[in-house]
C-alpha cells in the first residue's frame, strides 16, 4: 500500500514538473513574441511540446504557435516590402507551415462539444488571414518551378487547390471565384511529370482540363502517367485522343507512329499519317513519315517522289537522301533474291547505281550514323565492282580505319 501511494505521488510529482516546464517554455515564447526575436526557436519549442501526446489537444499551445508563425510572416513580409535582404524560399515555406498549422488547429477548434455542437472560435479570424496570404502558395509554386524544385512546387500548388475542401476556408468558395485554380492544377500535372509520379500527374487532372490554354500539355501528361504505370492500352487511348484534338502537337504523332510501326500495324500507322497530313499538308515531319511508311510497304516510287520534293525545298534534308537511296537499294536487293537473267542483272546494277549518290550524300551529312550507311554502301560497292570505294568501306567495317 505504501509503495502504491509512493508511486502515485511520484507520478503527480512528474506531472507537476512537466507542467511547470511547459509553462516556462510558453512564457519564454511569449517573451520572444513581444521582442520579435528568436521566433524560429520559439516555433521549434512549441512543436516539440505538441509532439507529446499529452499536449496534442492543448489549444493554448496551438494558438501560441499560430501567433508565432503569424509574427514571423509579418516580419518577413515587411522586409520583402521594404526590399530588405530576406530568404524568399523561406518565406514561401513559412506560408505553407501557417496553412498546415491553422488547418490542424481548426480541426481541434471545431470539435463538437458534449451536446454534439461545433462552435469553432477562431475559424473566421484564421480564415481571413489565410485568405490574405493564399496568393503566396501559387507564387511560391512558380518560384520553386523556376528553381527546378518540383517536389516543393507541387506541394504548394496542391495546398492551394486543396484549400477548397478545408472546412476552415470552404465558406470562401474558391472553386467558383478563383480563376487561377485550373492553372494551379495544370502546374501540379507539370510537376508530377517532371518527377515521374503518375499519381501526382493525375490527382488534379479534371480541374486542369478547365485550363483550355494548356489542354494539349494536359493530354500529354495524362498519356505519360499511363506510360509510367505501364498501362499500354490507356496510354495508346490517351495518345489517340490527344492526337485527334491536337494533330500538329509534337508529342502525340511520333509516339503513335512508333507504336504502330513497332507492332507491325502498318495500316494503322498509315491512317495516322494521313490524318496528320489532313491537318497540315505542308509539314516536313508528316510528309517524311509518309515517305518512310511507303518505303516500308514497298511503294518505292511514291516514297521517292515525296523525298525528292522535300529535297527540292531543302537541299540539306539528310533523311530525304537516305530514303531515296534506300528505295532504290531495296528494289535491287529484292531483284537479287530471285533467279537472275542478264537483263535482270543489268537492272539490279542500274538500281544500285541510282542508290549510290543518295547514300553517299547521306554519309556526308551523317558520318556518325555508320549503322545506316555502311552496310548499304558495302553492298553497292561490292555489286558494282567499285574497287577503291569498296576497299575504304571494308577498312571502316573491319575497324582498321
Amino acid at each position: 500500500m505504501r509503495l502504491r501511494k509512493l508511486f502515485i505521488i511520484l507520478i503527480f510529482g512528474c506531472m507537476s514538473l512537466a507542467g511547470m516546464a511547459q509553462k516556462k517554455q510558453m512564457s519564454a515564447v511569449r517573451e520572444q513574441l513581444k521582442t520579435g526575436k528568436d521566433l524560429k526557436k520559439a516555433e521549434s519549442s512549441l512543436r516539440e511540446l505538441l509532439k507529446d501526446s499529452v499536449n496534442r489537444e492543448n489549444k493554448k499551445i496551438w494558438l501560441l504557435l499560430c501567433e508565432v508563425l503569424t509574427k514571423q510572416y509579418e516580419i518577413g513580409n515587411e522586409k520583402l516590402y521594404l526590399k530588405q535582404k530576406y530568404d524568399t524560399a523561406q518565406f514561401f515555406s513559412l506560408t505553407r507551415r501557417i496553412y498546415e498549422t491553422m488547418q490542424s488547429f481548426d480541426s481541434l477548434d471545431a470539435r463538437p462539444d458534449a451536446r454534439g455542437i461545433s462552435q469553432p472560435k477562431f475559424r473566421y479570424k484564421h480564415a481571413e488571414f489565410l485568405n490574405s496570404i493564399r496568393p503566396n502558395l501559387f507564387n511560391g509554386g512558380t518560384y520553386f518551378i523556376h528553381r527546378k524544385d518540383y517536389v516543393t512546387a507541387y506541394d504548394l500548388f496542391d495546398i492551394y487547390i486543396e484549400s477548397i475542401k478545408q472546412p476552415l476556408l470552404s465558406w470562401i468558395n474558391y472553386g467558383k471565384h478563383d480563376a487561377l485554380m485550373p492553372h494551379a492544377a495544370y502546374w501540379t500535372m507539370y510537376c508530377g511529370y517532371k518527377i515521374n509520379d503518375a499519381r501526382k500527374i493525375t490527382k488534379h487532372m479534371k480541374l486542369a482540363e478547365r485550363d483550355s490554354s494548356m489542354l494539349n500539355f494536359v493530354r500529354q501528361y495524362e498519356a505519360d502517367a499511363f506510360l509510367l504505370e505501364k498501362d499500354t492500352a490507356n496510354y495508346i487511348r490517351a495518345l489517340r485522343a490527344g492526337f485527334e484534338q491536337y494533330p500538329n502537337f509534337a508529342y502525340f504523332f511520333p509516339r503513335l507512329l512508333e507504336y504502330y510501326s513497332k507492332i507491325g500495324e502498318r495500316d494503322s500507322a498509315m491512317m495516322i499519317i494521313d490524318r496528320a497530313l489532313e491537318a497540315d499538308s505542308t509539314s516536313v515531319l508528316f510528309r517524311f513519315s509518309k515517305s518512310t511508311a511507303l518505303l516500308n510497304i514497298g511503294r518505292y516510287a511514291e516514297s521517292i517522289d515525296i523525298c525528292k520534293q522535300l529535297i527540292s525545298e531543302n537541299k540539306d534534308f539528310a533523311e530525304g537522301y537516305y530514303n531515296i537511296g534506300l528505295a532504290y537499294f531495296n528494289q535491287a536487293v529484292e531483284l537479287d533474291k530471285v533467279q537472275q537473267s542478264r537483263s535482270k542483272r543489268a537492272r539490279i546494277n542500274e538500281l544500285y547505281a541510282k542508290a549510290q549518290p543518295y547514300i553517299e550524300r547521306y554519309r556526308e551529312f551523317a558520318p556518325e550514323k555508320k549503322d545506316k550507311w555502311l552496310p548499304v554502301l558495302y553492298t553497292i560497292y561490292l555489286s558494282l565492282n567499285k574497287g577503291k570505294e569498296f576497299d575504304e568501306i571494308e577498312k571502316i567495317r573491319n575497324g582498321t580505319r
